[in-house]
């Protein structure tokens, strides 16, 4: 009786040759038993497997070695690419697939996603029905709208104010609770009467992108843009994020693999994403003035490149690698939306809403000692600088408080007839690029240390002053009036 045996072939990936000569020179080098082949080994090495690494130093009585790629390009993602493209062959050879329309659907809306020609106008489209329309002019319109001026300004409030005043008999007191700045009126309401309705609309539309798998095909089509500003895909979360709200996205760069990419995120955060509060004022500001428009957006897009371009350059560690599995397309589930965006407002809640509460405490100290005045003194001359007004001082002071109320002050400028085209859309560069607010601050002190957050501010600072006196004399040089 003669047995046949069926030999197959071995699913074993090609390696590029710096891999493989990686390979072998680490196998050479391995001596001891490790209960498998030593280049499985090499293979757990060069793909930074922790466990292994320690392994290997304890049997070999050395650090184990480590190998680069000539391109700067980890092995370990050289290593994934290539056992990707084996299993994409294996299917393609393996399966076959019949009459299921809804996937092809899928499959092609996903290459159009992921295609810069199809992907940007997509994406355009996605950010002008999901960020402006629901979470601007909605969330930030109608809810802000109802809860601000409605439900606190018109019932709570007052009175809030009024049981304040009866019970605490010294104004002085009374302020830290009540009034302008106080902690109820400005931290409390500020936080839940304003920034929760924006906040709550951007995370109900974060989860719809995230769990619909959205995100991983957007982080792909812009990682060759981010990778300018030494970010990867991945970077795009935190971005998007940043314009809901700076504060939440500075503790949401904890996803970034490095300390280079968190930190060179902070700062794009920290200097050129606006929140969608202080973004809203500084368009209903701007929307009757398309030129003005129009130099404020390339403005601050262009000192976000430019930053970040130099900030890759400057910061020492290896470039941004990105590789990220595509899960399928799928309609959203409303049980996973729902839980996803309670568990980000609890979060919001008990993270960040302290801290406007020691905000609107901070305010009062200032106030009370006579800070603030001085402040608004000392930086008059920056302000007479930039051509604008000595009013515009207490725009810039009070917007590191309060971003939207540094807006709103700007808005009340612009109506009293204050400030001209070029003094519009400076000072609205200048707020736009100026020191985040103190919440963000205090994020950024609490993720990167006081030291970062310290170096962070000392950089923004004058650099926003810097760009507003380069534009103001350019638009002045070119006699544009905007």
């Amino acid at each position: 009786m003669r047995t046949s045996v069926e030999v197959r072939p071995r699913v074993v990936p090609e390696y590029p040759a710096d891999v493989e000569k990686a390979l072998a020179d680490l196998e050479a080098r391995l001596r001891a038993d490790y209960g498998v082949t030593r280049r499985a080994v090499a293979l757990w090495l060069l793909q930074g497997d922790e466990e292994i690494s320690r392994l290997v130093e304890e049997k070999e009585g050395e650090a184990p070695p480590s190998g680069s790629s000539r391109d700067g390009a980890p092995l370990s993602y050289r290593i994934s690419v290539a056992r990707h493209d084996r299993a994409r062959e294996i299917v393609r050879r393996s399966v076959e697939t019949r009459g299921n329309g809804n996937a092809g659907f899928a499959e092609a809306l996903s290459r159009l996603l992921m295609s810069p020609l199809t992907g940007l106008p997509l994406l355009a489209l996605v950010l002008w029905a999901g960020v402006y329309q629901f979470v601007g002019v909605f969330g930030a319109g109608t809810l802000v709208d109802w809860l601000e001026s409605g439900l606190f300004g018109e019932i709570v409030n007052p009175a809030v104010t009024r049981f304040v005043e009866w019970a605490i008999p010294w104004p002085w007191l009374q302020d830290l609770f009540v009034h302008d700045y106080g902690v109820w009126t400005l931290g409390v309401t500020y936080a839940v009467a304003l920034i929760l309705p924006i906040v709550a609309t951007f995370f109900l539309v974060f989860s719809v992108m995230e769990d619909s798998g959205y995100f991983p095909r957007l982080a792909l089509l812009i990682d060759r843009c981010f990778k300018v500003v030494g970010l990867s895909g991945r970077a795009v979360i935190p971005i998007v994020l940043g314009f809901g709200c700076d504060t939440m996205a500075t503790m949401v760069t904890r996803i970034l693999p490095t300390r280079r990419e968190r930190l060179i995120a902070t700062v794009l955060l920290a200097l050129a994403i606006p929140c969608t509060a202080q973004l809203g004022i500084i368009l209903a500001i701007l929307s009757g003035r398309p030129g003005a428009l129009a130099v404020w957006a390339g403005v601050v897009a262009l000192m976000f490149v430019l930053t970040g371009f130099l900030a890759s350059r400057v910061l020492p560690g290896k470039r941004a690698s990105f590789a990220m599995e595509i899960p399928p397309l799928r309609l959203p589930r409303i049980s996973n939306v729902l839980t996803k965006t309670a568990s980000r407002m609890q979060w919001y809640l008990f993270e960040v809403l302290p801290l406007f509460l020691l905000a609107s405490v901070l305010i009062w100290v200032g106030r009370l000692t006579g800070f603030f005045e001085v402040a608004i003194r000392s930086l008059e001359p920056a302000v007479a600088i930039l051509g604008l007004p000595a009013e515009a001082a207490e725009t810039f002071l009070f917007g590191f408080f309060r971003r939207d109320y540094g807006a709103a002050w700007l808005y009340g400028l612009d109506k009293g007839g204050k400030l001209d085209g070029v003094q519009l859309v400076v000072s609205s560069v200048v707020l736009t690029l100026f020191i985040p607010c103190v919440a963000q601050f205090l994020v950024m002190k609490k993720e990167r240390g006081w030291k970062t957050a310290l170096a962070i501010a000392a950089f923004i600072v004058p650099f926003a002053f810097g760009v507003g006196y380069v534009l103001n004399a350019g638009l002045r040089a070119a006699g544009w009036t905007l």
